[in-house]
């Protein structure tokens, strides 16, 4: 099982950024791809982003293309996600998820471990 802590959420206004980060601890190892996903109220989770660990791979959601960047750093077994340009339908609790193999990236049933989400509010 692979721990993970999401920090740095916040409030900003449209067009400001925030940098989210995730730190993994536990079997480490067994992962292969780290994801991003968000749930705003009512609304199921949205894919973001993800990251295969090994191959650095990346997946974006068009949604935020070209706005939030995904990056990892193995040495901290921390991923980030910075989002730039924010609008106010971003508002969501963001969390990060791991997946044990390769697979569709983007359906949440992939993942096995999630973290406790962060919220993440932009005004208008």
């Amino acid at each position: 099982q692979v721990q993970l802590v999401e920090s740095g959420g916040g409030t900003v206004q449209a067009g400001g950024s925030l940098r989210l980060s995730c730190a993994a601890s536990g079997r480490t190892s067994r992962t292969y791809i780290l994801g991003w996903f968000r749930q705003a109220p009512g609304k199921d989770h949205e894919f973001v982003a993800a990251i295969d660990w090994y191959i650095y791979a990346t997946y974006y959601a068009d949604s935020v293309k070209g706005r939030f960047t995904i990056s990892r750093d193995n040495a901290k077994n921390t991923v980030y996600l910075q989002m730039n340009n924010l609008k106010p339908e971003d508002t969501a609790v963001y969390y990060c998820a791991a997946a044990d193999k390769r697979g569709p990236y983007r359906s949440s049933s992939e993942y096995g471990s999630w973290g406790q989400g962060t919220q993440v509010t932009v005004s208008s």
